[in-house]
Order: C-alpha cells, then sequence, then structure tokens
C-alpha cells in the first residue's frame, strides 16, 4: 500500500532553530530518507519552497480567482511530501515518526487511492501508458 507524508511546518518554529540544529536535523532526515529509498519503502520525496512563493485559485459560478499564498490562514504550512510503501497505516505512521519534522509543525499521513480502480468504477478509460 501507498501512503502520503504531508510534512507541514510552522516557519516561527522553523526560524528559531540555530542553523547548526537545523543543519544537523535536514542533514540526518536526508540520510534516513536515502536509507528508505534503498530498502523500498520511500518511493518519492520533494521539499516545497515557502507557502509565500505560491498561487492558489478556486472557481465559483464560473469565476476563477487566483490568490498569493495557500487558502488556509494557519500557522503551518505544507513543506514537502514523501509517498511512502508501507503494510499498513499503522506501519506508514511509525515510519513518519522516524522524520524529525514534527518538532516544527505537524505530518500528517494519508492513503494514497488506487486511481485504476476509480478509473474502472466510474468508467474511464486507461491511458496508454497503463494499458502496456
Amino acid at each position: 500500500m501507498q501512503f502520503l507524508m504531508l510534512v507541514y511546518t510552522d516557519p516561527a518554529l522553523l526560524e528559531a532553530l540555530d542553523e547548526d540544529e537545523y543543519a544537523t536535523l535536514m542533514r540526518g532526515c536526508l540520510e534516513h530518507a536515502d536509507e528508505l529509498r534503498e530498502q523500498g519503502v520511500l518511493l518519492a520525496s520533494q521539499q516545497l519552497e515557502a507557502a509565500a512563493t505560491a498561487r492558489s485559485f478556486r472557481t465559483r459560478g464560473g469565476r476563477t480567482q487566483v490568490f498569493d499564498g495557500p487558502f488556509a490562514e494557519t500557522k503551518e504550512m505544507l513543506a514537502g511530501f514523501n509517498i511512502l510503501e508501507a503494510d499498513s497505516l499503522d506501519d506508514a505512521v511509525r515510519i513518519a515518526q522516524e522524520f524529525p519534522w514534527s518538532r516544527t509543525g505537524s505530518i500528517e499521513v494519508r492513503p494514497v487511492r488506487d486511481i485504476d480502480g476509480v478509473r474502472r468504477q466510474v468508467g474511464a478509460r486507461m491511458p496508454a501508458a497503463a494499458n502496456t
């Protein structure tokens, strides 16, 4: 099963870390991610730029509005994501707890839906690449 691990950080808590502590946490995180990749547990990961660089939009009544930054007014901002391969949600949460970022925000772990199953359910054709 695949799980999405969303990493949210509070910029104020991140900024409160001194440079050495941040470098130690990030280095450990990257090295741990490399180990999980080698084990086939971590399938993909990316760190995101600051929320201030984002654009969000919503369409209502046929009209689209574009906004700077995220929709939500919150202390914690989405900072990155990982896609994990795990046997269960509990196992994925255990793996996610090995990362240090819950100290500066929160980590959400959510099962990834089988999109091919959804395609079959709603009668959508499979893309050509999936048929090979």
